[in-house]
């Protein structure tokens, strides 16, 4: 490219951005995911042109590197959509999310301003990164015990964001949530009713996030605890009290009863040993024997 031709381009350049700052300029708002052939605005009118001068400017817009959303029917003088706009994947959580085009016309040259804000629609659900979360909880945990809980993602902004959680059922748990400085919460599962191992080892809980749209959108995550055993159960015999009678000659090895005792927690805390008891100095006189 020639220097010459590099100022003509320079020139035309600064020639457009002084245009563009002397003539008019419109702005709409139009949501977004509107149908392809969608009206964004009657542009003609908004800028006061006639349809004419539309077609001898051989009028046409113009976007720069960006893609083309929207297109010109100089037939009609409107401005539509000529390809999907997700707000999401064109500007993320930036807000507000526009498009600049501008459109331009010749004999003479006229460059108009078009700016379109592409506002949110709740077209995303919260999400959780997984599907399902375990905990392993003893049952000696003290109530008002915290576990963290994984925060959920919504990709829409303002009131279609994520607004809140539920928790069920709350028999054993309830929810806390924490404001963050990026404007998210924290999720915490609280311990409001001591577990009992004995009565429930494994628990299903269901973690919910809904949006603040019309109708609003949620997304789940099942919660798996097991309940870990503590040892909080003394072994109990099947009756109160054993009675046995023997004979005074009766030989050594000789079987005089068999007792049985049971303990409800589990693994080594509900294994059972058998003692006797010293009672005025005659344990010795008897043997237990465990395998009998």
């Amino acid at each position: 490219m020639s220097d010459r031709t590099m100022a003509r381009q320079v020139l035309l350049f600064i020639w457009f951005l002084s245009l563009s700052s002397a003539l008019g300029q419109v702005s709409y708002s139009i949501p977004e995911e509107m149908a392809k052939g969608s009206l964004v605005g009657n542009i003609a009118q908004d800028l006061g042109l006639d349809l004419k001068r539309l077609k001898s400017g051989k009028a046409r817009i113009y976007t720069g590197d960006s893609a083309e959303y929207i297109e010109l029917n100089k037939e009609r003088g409107v401005l539509l959509i000529k390809d999907r706009i997700d707000r999401e994947a064109l500007c993320g959580q930036t807000t507000p999310c526009a498009l600049h085009l501008q459109i331009i016309l010749d004999n003479p040259m006229e460059l108009f301003r078009v700016t379109a804000e592409i506002t949110d629609v709740n077209d995303n659900s919260p999400i959780f990164k997984r599907d399902e979360r375990r905990f392993e909880i003893s049952e000696s945990a003290v109530v008002g015990s915290k576990f963290m809980l994984e925060k959920a993602i919504d990709a829409d902004i303002g009131a279609n964001d994520l607004q809140s959680y539920f928790l069920q059922p709350t028999d054993h748990f309830n929810l806390k949530l924490h404001g963050q400085s990026d404007g998210s919460k924290k999720v915490e599962m609280i311990l409001q009713k001591p577990l009992d191992r004995e009565k429930q080892e494994n628990m299903s809980l269901i973690l919910t996030a809904i949006d603040g749209g019309e109708p609003p959108k949620s997304g789940t995550v099942q919660i798996h605890i097991t309940v870990l055993d503590a040892n909080d159960n003394a072994p109990v015999f099947t009756k109160p009290i054993y009675r046995a009678i023997i004979t005074e000659n009766s030989q050594s090895g000789t079987p005089l009863i068999t007792v049985s005792a049971s303990d409800s927690d589990k693994g080594a805390n509900g294994e059972v040993s058998y003692l006797i008891a010293n009672s005025d100095g005659k344990s010795d006189i008897f043997h237990i024997d465990e395998n009998g």
